[in-house]
């Protein structure tokens, strides 16, 4: 069995893992799959070179997207520093032509302009969700993907989870100590579906998102 980590900060041995990568560019391995981008949280008047160093790493062909990136109204950096280098990886990811992996606290509305105002041409996904179903729904008319992880033990995003089509989602752990095969038995079972077919389309999830990248994970 194959399960697609799409975000996570841990490498695991129970699949494919796209590992994020937030700092430190020039350290990057050329082996295995990575986000890169630069989190609001750790935005500072002083993330300019960080920048040039991520626009050159991110050519890299493990690479496959750029971010995590958004927009954060809970934590201390300036939000309109935040908005200019959102935009930034927007317009980079449209360059380079890879998705963008997007996180976002409290600030969906502004997120939304931002991605629709800059274009963005690549798959938008939306990590983490945790929020309701009204909210969900707009965003998958928008075409935006979301990834569900840790947040499907609570029962009210599992009933959200539950209503959405499973061609425009992907799950992950991030940052938590749950293990990807536990999201997966997890999101299956609300979804009353087996495992298999719940990995079988979240892979062709990932080669239509990432161009056939996944392809040797193809049942």
């Amino acid at each position: 069995m194959q399960y697609l980590d799409i975000h996570t900060h841990k490498k695991t041995s129970a699949g494919v893992s796209i590992i994020n990568c937030s700092g430190n560019f020039s350290q990057l391995p050329t082996s295995g799959f990575y986000s890169t981008g630069i989190h609001p949280w750790y935005i500072s008047t002083e993330t300019e070179s960080e920048f040039n160093e991520l626009v050159q790493i991110s050519k890299q062909t493990n690479v496959l997207a750029i971010g995590e990136c958004g927009l954060d109204k809970v934590c201390d950096t300036d939000f309109t520093l935040q908005q200019t280098y959102f935009i930034n990886q927007i317009q980079l990811a449209n360059i380079l032509q890879k998705p963008l992996i997007i996180h976002c606290v409290k600030a969906f509305n502004e997120a939304i302009q931002l991605l629709q105002h800059e274009k963005a041409q690549g798959a938008v996904i939306f990590h983490g969700f945790n929020k309701n179903n009204t909210l969900a729904k707009e965003l998958i008319a928008k075409e935006y993907y979301l990834s569900f992880g840790k947040h499907l033990l609570n029962t009210s995003v599992a009933e959200t989870f539950k209503t959405l089509p499973l061609e425009k989602i992907f799950l992950e752990t991030d940052d938590s100590e749950v293990e990807i095969e536990e999201i997966y038995k997890v999101a299956a079972s609300i979804k009353n579906i087996d495992i298999t077919t719940l990995t079988q389309q979240i892979t062709k999830n990932a080669q239509r998102v990432f161009e056939k990248k996944f392809n040797k994970y193809d049942e």
